[in-house]
């Protein structure tokens, strides 16, 4: 295998090589970037988290820098002003999308909402339909009850925790496994040859992965359609129920496999991503213990004493939406957003970005520079206090859910249901650390997928504060 692979990378030397030559004049416009070595480039350079090496180097190399990652060319965003050049300016010729040898290998970039080129008419399709059935204002309106539902089965399950003094794992989820998978670095992605070996086992991973969630998925629409054709009853449709309603008829505009290429980007997304940001945001509240006092009092005054936070409180807790807006800051849910791809030549801060180069915007780093953000390493909510700025895509110094047309359709949804189930946990029960930890020693190392997890899950012992309202 090692003979094979000197060969191989050997004949694409030589084609690089002959190909440099070619695209000397094109090279001199590229963004600066870090010395390269042969073949693999910068490769070595990246590691385990790229978002901090890439962060790392962009402090040599400034806010946009290229980079050669065996075959792929790739630049790197690091600075608001540049995140608005492709977010925004041109984010109609940067909106392609780079997937994954992973993504790949369940052929996810035919059939999802997340990966799916905008200029394709099924991109259009399936982001209309998930727009309309599942993130409209008026979809989220009605599923409140059942929110309302779902968060109160998750204080009772906290409760019985804390009755018998167990500590609660605040990030347990099904999909974390697909989303390392789908994200971890993969020499597939660098040398695309070398995708059949499977060198890291991303697509075994992936494959185990999804296929245990489709067939979950299959049980809930076999499910559906049974109880469909038993009644009539149209009354409680869903978002399940409309997709299944658009797979019938002779000019059906979806099929099976849609709907479950459509649920695994629902479920990952939504799924995987709040669990990850609640986990950070009691993390860095179990540090902060003054903090996490300031937080539970505004909870407290806003609910009173023996009620249930409502979705509509929310509004009058500012500081428990600057704790969300401060977690997001220094944890966004995916530091390096999915990465885009050049449908042409543009011009980017008067460098130019290639066609077909992979584009990262590194808005982990973008949420940490100190020539942005005071203090940048610390979490201190107050700085949101008296601000204009949100996390909805419009100030590109906070972009955890991107901007433009590939910016997160679910970021209504997102943003309610993490403050509602940070400010649930956090009025129903006060929190400590198991065996011993004290805050100061709290272990906040990072785990990066697609999403960024920390590295040991939290733990934490819930102590209930009144009684639960059943």
């Amino acid at each position: 295998m090692f003979l094979l692979f000197c060969f191989l990378s050997s004949c694409f030397l030589i084609f690089t090589t002959a190909r440099f030559r070619r695209s000397s004049c094109q090279a001199a416009t590229l963004p600066p970037g870090p010395p390269r070595l042969p073949i693999i480039g910068n490769i070595h350079q990246i590691g385990q988290n790229p978002h901090r090496s890439l962060a790392d180097l962009s402090k040599t190399y400034g806010p946009i820098m290229s980079l050669k990652l065996g075959c792929l060319n790739s630049v790197v965003i690091g600075s608001p002003e540049a995140a608005r050049e492709v977010l925004k300016t041109h984010d109609q010729i940067l909106s392609g999308r780079k997937s994954t040898n992973s993504i790949r290998s369940i052929n996810h970039h035919e059939a999802s909402v997340a990966w799916l080129p905008p200029s394709s008419a099924r991109w259009r399709l399936l982001r209309k339909l998930s727009a309309s059935l599942m993130f409209s204002p008026q979809r989220i309106e009605a599923t409140k009850a059942l929110r309302m539902k779902k968060m109160q089965e998750l204080v009772n399950f906290v409760s019985e925790s804390s009755e018998r003094e167990e500590a609660v794992d605040i990030s347990r989820d099904t999909v974390i496994g697909t989303m390392e998978a789908a994200g971890k670095p993969d020499a597939a992605d660098y040398f695309p040859f070398l995708g059949f070996l499977d060198l890291q086992g991303n697509r075994k991973s992936m494959k185990h992965c999804t296929e245990r969630l489709f067939r979950v998925f299959r049980g809930f629409m076999d499910a559906k359609i049974a109880l469909r054709n038993e009644s009539t009853d149209v009354s409680n449709i869903d978002f399940l129920d409309s997709l299944l309603a658009l797979t019938q008829g002779d000019e059906s505009e979806i099929d099976s496999n849609d709907i479950e290429h459509l649920l695994l980007d629902m479920f990952a997304a939504g799924t995987d991503t709040t669990s990850s940001t609640v986990e950070w945001a009691m993390a860095e509240l179990l540090k902060n213990p003054k903090r996490m006092a300031k937080a539970q009092a505004e909870i407290d005054s806003v609910v009173g004493q023996n009620g249930v936070v409502k979705e509509t409180d929310i509004s009058e807790m500012p500081y428990l939406q600057a704790v969300v807006k401060e977690t997001l800051r220094l944890h966004p849910a995916v530091p390096l957003l999915l990465p885009r791809e050049a449908e042409g030549d543009v011009e980017i801060l008067g460098f130019t970005v290639p066609k077909d180069a992979q584009v990262l915007v590194n808005v982990w780093a973008i949420g940490r520079d100190p020539n942005v953000w005071e203090n940048p390493t610390r979490f201190e909510p107050e700085r949101f206090l008296g601000k204009e700025i949100d996390v909805k895509g419009k100030d590109c110094e906070l972009t955890p859910f991107g901007a433009g047309r590939r910016i997160c359709p679910g970021l209504p949804l997102a943003v309610k249901i993490v403050a509602l189930m940070l400010a649930s946990l956090l009025y129903s029960f006060d929190w400590k650390l198991p065996n011993g930890v004290v805050s100061e020693d709290l272990d906040m190392e990072e785990t990066f997928g697609i999403t960024l997890h920390k590295t040991n899950t939290l733990h934490a012992i819930p102590v209930k504060k009144r009684a639960i309202i059943l």
